[in-house]
């Protein structure tokens, strides 16, 4: 059975963001997702999840200057430092908040800068922050984004995210399996479930091609659901999608898996 996760990012967005837990709470969640929290106190936070009986099961390391275009650190070149005190701020923010995933978004692709380099760094960087992670108890994920929402985003793939971790082979980074961005990329998701059988350690969904509520548009959540449970995924699906009026109104879809 699915376990929904509500990504606070994008749902609840009419709250402030610490009134946003209440809200999804309210509404059934028994665990969320807030892409940067960094602006909250952790102690904060940590306090409205616990009044909430909610789980905060992924946060996102900075990733810079959003507005400015910049899409995380991982795979640049010169930007090690900038990865590594990044992760460390999100793993010190984890622990405070009992997190146990964190994203580590790979960045925009430099000028001139060949593809490969991009990925050598990435996997080099991944394989340094592994035992830090592990240390902690985290799983280190990484995403691909697809190219048309992302111009330029470096891991746009799963063939090519599965390559890199095959590099960094270190049980805790895995796979960030977004339904969303693999219909765009890769067509068949069903298909694609199945192949990355327990390569995957997270998994977030929204419709198809709008990325509103998963209900709207041609990505078949239902199926894609039991698919996820008959190959034996048991993780968290968060709900990260843009709401066609507010959250509340279109949660319908989402009855059957709510507490």
């Amino acid at each position: 059975m699915a376990k929904l996760a509500a990504n606070v990012g994008w749902l609840f967005t009419d709250r402030a963001p610490l009134e946003r837990f209440s809200a999804a709470a309210a509404c059934g969640f028994r665990a969320v997702e807030m892409p940067f929290p960094y602006d909250v106190p952790a102690p904060a936070l940590a306090n409205a999840l616990r009044e909430n009986a909610l789980e905060l099961v992924l946060i996102n390391a900075p990733a810079g200057d959003w507005n400015a275009g910049e899409r995380g650190y991982a795979a640049l070149p010169g930007m090690e430092r900038a990865f590594m005190q990044s992760l460390e701020t999100a793993v010190a923010y984890a622990g405070q908040c009992g997190t146990r995933r964190i994203h580590a978004m790979s960045g925009v692709r430099m000028p001139a800068v060949p593809l490969s380099a991009h990925e050598d760094v990435l996997a080099a960087n991944l394989a340094q922050a592994a035992p830090l992670c592990a240390a902690a108890g985290i799983t280190l994920l990484v995403e691909p984004l697809n190219a048309r929402d992302n111009p330029g985003y470096v891991l746009t793939t799963t063939a090519q995210a599965l390559a890199i971790l095959d590099r960094v082979a270190q049980p805790n980074v895995s796979l960030q399996l977004d339904l969303y961005h693999a219909r765009i990329t890769e067509g068949d998701v069903e298909a694609r479930i199945r192949a990355l059988r327990g390569r995957f350690a997270h998994v977030q969904v929204a419709g198809h091609p709008l990325r509103n509520e998963p209900d709207d548009g041609d990505l078949d959540y239902r199926r894609l659901f039991d698919v996820l449970d008959e190959t034996g995924y048991n993780g968290w699906i968060g709900c990260e999608y843009r709401p066609r009026t507010t959250t509340q109104a279109g949660l319908a879809w989402a009855a059957p898996y709510l507490a």
